[in-house]
This record gives C-alpha cells, sequence and structure tokens, in this order.
C-alpha cells in the first residue's frame, strides 16, 4: 500500500491489486502519437489491443461504486467508448482539459489547445463529492451584490454558495510544461506529459474519500500517488520506465 511498483501494467494488475477493491483508477497511458519510445505502437489494431488488455482487468479491480478517469486526445477517446462499454463500463462524461497551450501553428485544421479525460464508472451508482470541488463564480461584481439581495429565478431568490459554482466538465488548467517556465522559457522536464496535480486533485477530491483506494496507472511523475498522499487517500501506482519510477520514488519521499 501506498507505494509504486516498477513493473508491467498487466502484472502489476494480476498480482498486486485485488478485484473489487479499488475506489478510484486515474490513468494516463499512451496516446500512439509516434513522439516518443514509449508511445509509439506498430499500428492502431496493436495499440487498441494493448488499451483493451489493461482495460478489462481494470474493470475488475473497480469497486461496484468506483470510477475511472481515462486520459486521451480526442480520436482515441471517441474509438474507446464502445469499447469500454462492452467491457463493462459505464460512461459518465467527456471531460475536455483546456490546457491554454497551442501545440503549433497549424494552418489546415484547428490548433489543438486540448485533450480528452473520460469520467466512467463501473456501475450505475457512483461516488460523487461535487461540493468539494466548486470553482470561483466568473461574475464577481454580480456574486456580490446577489450574496447580499439574492438574484429571482423562477420566482424563488438564489444567493449563491460561499464556496463558488458546480463545476463543468470544461477543465482549464495551464499544462506543466507552461507551469515551470523559466525567465519566460520552457524547460523541458524528467516526463514529456505530467499532468498538473490541480487537476490530479480535483479528480481525487471529486471521487473518492479519506482513507479510499487509488490506483495511479501509468505513473510517470507520481502525480496521482502525490496527490493521493496528501489528501489522506491510499495509493497503489505502477510505471514501467525505471528513471521515471526513481524519480517517484523520490518524490513520494519529498526528496
Amino acid at each position: 500500500m501506498n507505494t509504486v511498483f516498477n513493473e508491467d501494467i498487466i502484472f502489476f494488475l494480476d498480482k498486486r491489486v485485488e478485484n473489487n477493491s479499488v475506489d478510484l483508477i486515474i490513468a494516463d497511458p499512451p496516446y500512439n502519437i509516434l513522439k516518443i519510445e514509449w508511445d509509439n505502437f506498430n499500428s492502431e489494431k496493436e495499440y487498441m489491443e494493448f488499451m483493451i488488455s489493461w482495460l478489462e482487468k481494470s474493470y475488475q479491480k473497480l469497486k461496484d461504486t468506483g470510477t475511472f478517469y481515462l486520459f486521451n486526445n480526442a480520436y482515441n477517446s471517441a474509438k474507446l467508448i464502445p469499447i469500454l462499454e462492452r467491457i463493462g463500463f459505464n460512461f459518465i462524461d467527456w471531460i475536455t482539459w483546456y490546457k491554454k497551450d497551442g501545440f503549433n501553428g497549424c494552418k489546415n485544421k484547428y490548433v489543438n489547445n486540448q485533450e480528452t479525460i473520460l469520467f466512467l464508472s463501473k456501475s450505475k451508482k457512483w461516488k460523487f463529492n461535487a461540493d468539494s470541488i466548486r470553482v470561483a463564480y466568473l461574475s464577481t461584481d454580480r456574486m456580490k451584490h446577489a450574496t447580499k439581495k439574492g438574484i429571482l429565478k423562477n420566482g424563488k431568490r438564489w444567493f449563491p454558495n460561499k464556496n463558488g459554482k458546480l463545476c463543468t466538465n470544461v477543465w482549464e488548467f495551464v499544462s506543466e510544461r507552461h507551469n515551470n517556465k523559466i525567465n519566460g522559457k520552457i524547460i523541458e522536464g524528467i516526463h514529456p506529459t505530467q499532468k498538473p496535480i490541480k487537476m490530479i486533485e480535483r479528480m481525487i477530491l471529486a471521487s473518492s474519500n479519506e482513507n479510499d483506494l487509488i490506483l495511479d496507472l501509468f505513473s510517470g511523475t507520481g502525480t496521482t500517488s502525490f496527490a493521493a498522499k496528501n489528501l489522506n487517500r491510499n495509493s497503489l501506482g505502477c510505471e514501467l520506465n525505471s528513471e521515471y519510477y526513481k524519480y517517484i520514488l523520490k518524490r513520494l519521499k519529498g526528496e
């Protein structure tokens, strides 16, 4: 418990995790976009077979009330939804992560500035703490006025929640490569696709309670395991790359 294993994901799921024991899975797998060795598959068929192999096992590990956040690009996500439903997953939502980070000056289509997060559950009953992830209202002046006198809606007087509005399925988080600029210059980190910890914390707060068990699959730099520790959750992580694995161990030790 509360560690990361330097293992193949199939071996990890078979040997380290009991069925029906996990409250939340956060997975950031390869996207098959051919930009780095571990993200390179010979064909789309091979990639989808790889995805199915560990998704089927992940489904078995979740409790009936468990949920699953799956990162990918929009193309793969669209292909994966019917596969996930065949496995047994219940589709809840398509979350768009607005990264504020255009990758190129492409002029024959829209510049990519987002990633997809599929939000799924094992059954029709899932855990969700909506009030724990409220976000700030955009119209601060209007809300300040409404706090005192309220706003008339459908014959009733509505007052804003002091903790903000309910979270939508479009999330604005600056990518880590822009978060970590030094003197305005992008500095390449140890991992090319590290996710913002505030975004991972949102998932954990929304879909788990203290002492719940979270699976951190394709751990990368261990952001999910690190966030789980900070939020008093238990975690088990899996990362095949030995350099990333060593980094995660140091990060979890506060080094």
